[in-house]
């Protein structure tokens, strides 16, 4: 007589259970900072369209964003490592995954090494040599040079440690041409620009956090007066450097170009005057405003490499 096995039957896993893995899963896409990789990425590809003076191969794109992605995740992690103490101390940070202890800082540790290993590899394999290992020195750059050297030791940090976020125009660019063209450091200045105004803005109204936790961040160190003086001057900087693309772009940048970077120096100048005459200030106003310049210009950009009009006359 034969025997009849029992058909197996999946049990579903204790609800508790799948929760705690959904929240483990997030805690490790939080230390990426999924938010600012976006911002970084949305430069990323107007700098492959202006060097393709096109549109580049959609496989390249995709794998030049998946190894820019793991790139950005890895330093992001790291960061989150080395600052995990004064993001506890910081209510803006404090619900970032090593603050709450929500993942082993060993954990977090190797899985942002790991991800660096792993974007130097995708790049190398699929776009070239120098994009990846430039991909690799951004890494090093933003956790050595700005993490560990700069952040907790002068004012002027984040505008040498911002460095570490114009990369990924030089990376687009290589990973099309597989070299620097000046094009692609005149990107990376707009955004070596940008940062300062971007930031101070956000640490103006997070200037006490920084103060607790230790972090001289400019608006903790000066006065809100030279930090909004500071935050023209950059802008003003900014907005020349983005058109010095011009020669290299046609109509349809160059008009957006001008006419956003009145428009973003028209709000710096609100601030600073509002803070000369000391009148209530919104600097997150600016904040929120610099994401949206950025990606607008850079949008611009894209459309206007992708269309390709030129101007002509210029002996480039």
């Amino acid at each position: 007589m034969s025997s009849v096995s029992p058909v197996p039957v999946d049990t579903p896993a204790p609800a508790g259970r799948r929760t705690d893995t959904r929240a483990v899963l997030r805690a490790y896409v939080a230390l990426t900072k999924p938010r600012i990789i976006e911002l970084l990425l949305v430069t990323t590809v107007p700098a492959m369209l202006l060097a393709a003076r096109g549109i580049p191969s959609p496989w390249l794109v995709l794998n030049t964003l998946i190894g820019g992605t793991m790139a950005a995740g890895s330093a992001n992690a790291l960061n989150c490592v080395v600052d995990a103490d004064i993001d506890a101390v910081m209510k803006r940070t404090s619900a970032r995954p090593l603050a709450r202890h929500a993942v082993p800082t060993r954990n977090a540790l190797v899985f942002g090494l790991v991800l660096g290993v792993l974007s130097f590899g995708w790049l190398y394999a699929t776009t070239n040599l120098l994009a990846a290992a430039m991909a690799v020195g951004a890494i090093l750059f933003y956790v050595l040079v700005y993490t560990m050297l700069l952040k907790r030791r002068t004012s002027q940090n984040i505008v040498w440690g911002g460095a570490a976020g114009c990369m990924p125009v030089v990376i687009g660019w290589s990973a099309v041409t597989g070299d620097v063209g000046w094009q692609a450091l005149v990107m990376f200045g707009v955004i070596f620009f940008w940062t300062p105004p971007h930031f101070w803005a956000l640490a103006m109204k997070f200037r006490d956090d920084y103060a607790k936790a230790g972090v001289p961040m400019l608006p903790v160190v000066a006065t809100p007066q030279h930090v909004a003086k500071q935050i023209v001057i950059y802008s003003w900087v900014m907005v020349a450097w983005t058109l010095l693309l011009v020669p290299a772009t046609g109509w349809v940048y160059s008009a957006f170009a001008l006419l956003a970077g009145v428009w973003f120096l028209l709000f710096a100048h609100k601030l600073y005057n509002a803070v000369r005459q000391d009148k209530p200030t919104n600097p997150m106003k600016l904040f929120h405003l610099s994401n949206t310049y950025l990606t607008a210009v850079f949008v611009a950009l894209a459309v206007d490499s992708a269309i390709s009009l030129p101007i002509t006359g210029w002996p480039f």
